[in-house]
């Protein structure tokens, strides 16, 4: 299945998505290259613009723009975590699924780590006008598409699917807070005194 029709299916059908993903073949560099990789990219991309060109509006009148090299550090940076941050997270849910009375399989808890994490990548397009960054929220619908996916993939019952979801999803926050900080550790902002 190609990049557009898969993000299409996992956002507006994710019901009828799982189990096809379930049922396909796949291998981790397979889902760098096809999806993982193009889908990443997005916000670290749109960060370089916003941060650069568009610049961050200061409270104080004007804008603050970041140089392209520190913006396009931040990017890079930001774009490696996110690509290890996934791997990681398949490991965790991978290790987490006896726990929860699942199946163990390294492929199955990568795809549901690649795929439920498809709109926080794609509200990464927010990053170009920095001042609607905050429309970022609508990635939550990746929560929504972990508690879906893990029943398909990892074969945990409907009574330990929540409990399972909620630890898959406070590793998730914990990664991708450790990336967003070491991210945003390259960016200096204006400090106002």
């Amino acid at each position: 299945m190609n990049l557009t029709e898969r993000v299409k299916n996992i956002l507006v059908h994710p019901n009828q998505e799982w189990p096809v993903i379930e049922k396909e073949a796949a291998s981790v560099s397979d889902l760098y290259t096809s999806y993982i990789m193009p889908l990443a990219a997005i916000g670290p991309v749109a960060s370089i613009i916003g941060l650069s060109v568009v610049g961050i509006s200061s409270p104080l009148g004007g804008t603050y723009r970041v140089s392209f090299g520190t913006s396009l550090g931040h990017a890079v940076v930001t774009y490696v975590m996110a690509l290890a941050g996934v791997y990681v997270l398949g490991l965790i849910i991978d290790a987490l699924a006896p726990t929860f009375t699942g199946t163990k399989n390294n492929i199955q808890a990568f795809k549901v780590a690649a795929y439920s994490i498809t709109p926080s990548w794609l509200v990464g397009i927010f990053n170009l006008l920095p001042a609607l960054a905050f429309l970022q929220i609508f990635g939550l619908y990746s929560l929504y598409l972990f508690y879906l996916g893990l029943p398909v993939l990892m074969k945990s019952p409907g009574d330990k699917t929540l409990a399972y979801t909620v630890v898959a999803i406070i590793a998730a926050m914990v990664i991708f807070v450790i990336i967003a900080a070491v991210g945003i550790s390259f960016i200096s902002y204006p400090v106002v005194r």
